[in-house]
């Protein structure tokens, strides 16, 4: 995997996801969802273009290379599996979920997510033969 910085982590993040909705990505829909200038969206596009993640060239539709698409589905895929379990297990609200995700998902080790993947199934797993489990730790909480 290349090593990419936090901020492009997330500007891929948000082009794979307007790619898998609009099957393309636009500088305008990315500062809008990103909250930046298209200036700051521009100098990542050529960033993440250079990386070979993303086919970028100004004024044109932004579409995803396959390895820029498999290395989004990692980044996603951490960020949707951290949320999940902080909403449905811990019990925050869908914002709060988000935002310490979006935290979390550009630190985390690979190991640790893997052995997170694991507890939290574990977790699942085990509050299904027990449908109390999870009532009883939002109590203490």
């Amino acid at each position: 995997m290349k090593l990419l910085s936090r901020s492009q982590e997330d500007y891929l993040e948000e082009i794979y996801k307007q790619v898998l909705k609009n099957g393309q990505a636009k500088v305008t829909d990315i500062s809008l969802a990103l909250n930046v200038k298209k200036a700051s969206v521009t100098g990542a596009l050529n960033a993440l273009a250079d990386k070979k993640l993303i086919n970028y060239e100004p004024y044109s539709k932004i579409t995803m290379t396959k390895e820029g698409e498999k290395l989004a589905r990692v980044i996603l895929n951490k960020h949707e599996s951290l949320c999940d379990f902080f909403e449905n297990i811990l019990g925050l609200s869908k914002q709060e979920a988000s935002e310490n995700a979006c935290q979390m998902e550009h630190i985390v080790s690979e190991k640790f997510f893997a052995n997170f993947v694991k507890f939290s199934d574990f977790i699942r797993d085990y509050s299904r033969k027990n449908p109390d489990f999870i009532r009883s730790f939002r109590d203490i909480i």
